[in-house]
């Protein structure tokens, strides 16, 4: 009741104040550990790491993240190490990002186009936006086109709104009936949609890897990869990742990559 008018973090605050840097609370049917000092803080991320390593999923982003099928949600254990080491040594690498000629075309591209309007009125946070959004759909799936990338950030953005909003079925579960079929509805036509965006674009690469690697025997020149290019490295059509967690071999699937490229625009 004390948080009741308030903002979160005040609210929390607030109770602090009584309770101390580490206090339970029961939202509905989910337990919550509020920590608001450096020392629990340290106890939390630090010396109770692995007790507090699982990140809470709602009904949201349990369905949109197909079963905590990335990296950012997955259970700690040996799925999310395999996730996490294809994260760090290929997709997300200090190397990989250096190596990408595509965002410095686009920020000469940018460069020469405020050159044009000197002495004219300049929107620097559009432009700075927009050449976050090519280099990203570049990074991403290979496409100096424009073609699909407003169609990718609406299903960005929706996706963004589905993660943060609000349902009261995350916890209280028997109240699903208030808006859960609308909510559902919502869900399913998110991930459909980049079902379809995506699905399409990992057939396009399986399709161009033979010719891929043809082109560069013929020109004796690497050609650049994107990310779906490094995470098809590891592409399987059957999940043995989940089925055999002892398995020392890293194998993703199409649910993989649409939930990891979705981790990695978010970021």
């Amino acid at each position: 009741m004390r948080m009741i008018s308030l903002l979160n973090h005040r609210g929390l605050a607030e109770l602090a104040k009584t309770y101390g840097g580490l206090f339970h609370l029961k939202m509905g049917h989910v337990h919550m550990v509020a920590v608001s000092t450096a020392e629990m803080a340290r106890q939390v991320l630090q010396a109770q790491d692995n007790v507090f390593s699982n990140r809470p999923a709602t009904i949201a982003i349990s369905y949109l993240t197909y079963d905590r099928a990335d990296m950012a949600f997955a259970h700690y254990g040996p799925f999310w190490r395999q996730m996490r080491k294809i994260c760090v040594t290929k997709v997300f690498s200090r190397k990989r990002a250096e190596s990408w000629a595509s965002a410095r075309e686009e920020i000469d591209s940018l460069i020469k186009a405020i050159d044009a309007r000197v002495g004219s009125p300049v929107n620097i946070g559009e432009m700075v936006l927009g050449l976050t959004k090519n280099i990203t759909y570049r990074a991403a799936f290979g496409s100096m086109s424009q073609e699909g990338q407003q169609e990718f950030v609406k299903i960005m953005q929706e996706f963004s709104k589905l993660f943060g909003a609000f349902n009261v079925a995350d916890f209280i579960p028997w109240m699903r009936w208030i808006n859960g079929q609308d909510f559902h509805k919502r869900l399913e036509k998110a991930r459909g949609s980049l079902d379809r965006f995506i699905d399409k674009i990992i057939d396009d690469h399986l399709k161009k890897r033979d010719n891929k690697n043809s082109q560069e025997e013929d020109n004796g020149a690497k050609v650049e990869d994107d990310m779906v290019d490094e995470l098809m490295e590891f592409y399987s059509e059957n999940d043995d990742s989940k089925s055999d967690p002892i398995s020392t071999n890293i194998s993703i699937t199409r649910d993989n990559i649409k939930a990891l490229i979705m981790n990695g625009d978010s970021v």
